[in-house]
């Protein structure tokens, strides 16, 4: 286990605040870790044990535990045998329906300090919303980033060609705990992280949303997973099953896209004017909250890296508290533009700088942007390393690894 310290430096500020604390991710991210690891800290805090109640409502051992009311008549009578404030953890608590009413009411009632996970981004806004407006904050885990992949194999980032060799590695094998436990195959990675797929699109996706038409489901997974990187929107998607003389509603693929991001498989990501600093509303991107998804489903394609890098760079982006956009330059199109408070980062992804076109087509956006705000080109050119007028050229594996931007 290893100490997720970007995410426990979000959630410290609001530790013993009366804030019930949000831990969403998609299955097997590694949220349990992020929980076990606030009840460690509470222990080093010198919080005694019988004051943390620690909950996992994935285990048999709490499966009597259905709704709200038991969980709140459980709770009750732990709250009622201990001295002191009482530490909730509650891990995929969407197992337990109306939950976020017995939570309230443990706000209400008792000096408590809770924390819950969930696998499920709705689950833990709207029905929320309803119960605890004003009362909760969230926090997104995500898998491991290539930073917590080097920390997870003790790997030092020192060393430039080990690490241009890890990097290869984990863009093979993306960013799941579990597949980093043992020396696996690719072959078993992929295995790995297709029942953990399996496992989200059925509890998370299907049933949730009782979903009738599975097979068109995995196919419209199947068609974002195949345009990483491109724009692509719902009207996208349908048109495309109509030209295979497959007639599908505009609303049912919507739907789905939606249900999707919902169970953290997919997130859509729109376009930013950067002159007129405004959201668009058309062309926007999906990236998948693990490359390894795609690969479990479709099998690893060399003709993917330059979606597959983009995805890494904005998943790097969001880590850092960039939202992150699209960006639309005059008729140019920018990777991402990041913004954070009132910071703004440019970024493009490519695979290689193959040519003086390449050159051009990559710097060119970035040079037409006349603000002062850092502007990067990321690829895996090993050699190719030449800034031009102040827009810097990085390596892929050195930029996720870098603080200072």
């Amino acid at each position: 286990m290893i100490a997720r310290e970007l995410y426990m430096k979000q959630i410290r500020p609001f530790m013993n605040r009366p804030f019930v604390k949000v831990i969403a991710g998609i299955r097997r991210c590694g949220k349990s870790v992020v929980l076990q690891l606030i009840a460690d800290e509470l222990e080093h805090q010198g919080v005694a044990v019988e004051r943390i109640v620690y909950m996992n409502f994935e285990s048999f051992e709490w499966m009597d535990i259905a709704d709200a009311k038991a969980l709140y008549r459980y709770i009750k009578d732990r709250v009622e045998k201990t001295e002191g404030r009482v530490y909730i953890l509650l891990d995929e608590i969407q197992e337990v329906k109306d939950w976020e009413k017995a939570v309230n009411s443990f706000l209400v009632d008792w000096d408590v300090d809770v924390y819950v996970t969930g696998s499920n981004s709705r689950l833990l806004s709207s029905e929320l919303s309803t119960y605890l407006a004003g009362r909760y904050v969230s926090f997104h885990i995500m898998p491991l980033s290539f930073n917590e992949y080097l920390l997870f194999h003790g790997i030092e980032s020192e060393n430039k060609e080990n690490l241009r060799e890890e990097f290869r590695k984990y863009l093979r094998m993306g960013g799941f705990p579990a597949v980093h436990t043992a020396n696996y195959s690719y072959d078993a990675v992929y295995k790995l992280v297709y029942d953990i797929y399996s496992s989200v699109i059925l509890r998370d996706t299907v049933q949730r949303h009782s979903i009738r038409n599975v097979e068109l489901l995995e196919r419209v997974v199947r068609f974002v997973f195949d345009n990483i990187g491109n724009r692509l929107n719902a009207k996208n998607i349908a048109d495309y099953f109509k030209s295979q003389q497959r007639r599908v509603d505009i609303n049912t693929v919507y739907n789905y896209l939606e249900a999707l991001q919902g169970a953290f498989i997919i997130r859509r990501v729109p376009r930013y004017d950067i002159k007129g600093k405004d959201l668009l509303q058309t062309n926007e991107k999906y990236f998948v909250s693990d490359l390894s998804l795609i690969y479990a489903v479709m099998g690893y394609k060399d003709r993917m890296i330059s979606g597959a890098l983009e995805n890494l760079v904005y998943w790097e982006m969001r880590r850092r508290g960039y939202d992150t956009y699209i960006g639309k330059q005059d008729t140019r199109e920018v990777d991402f533009v990041g913004i954070r408070r009132d910071e703004k980062i440019y970024v493009q992804v490519t695979y290689r700088m193959e040519s003086d076109a390449t050159v051009e087509r990559e710097f060119a956006p970035l040079l037409a942007i006349s603000d002062h705000y850092p502007k990067y080109v990321v690829s895996m050119d090993d050699v190719w390393q030449d800034n031009i007028e102040g827009v810097r050229h990085w390596h892929i594996a050195d930029f996720l690894t870098n603080e200072n931007w």
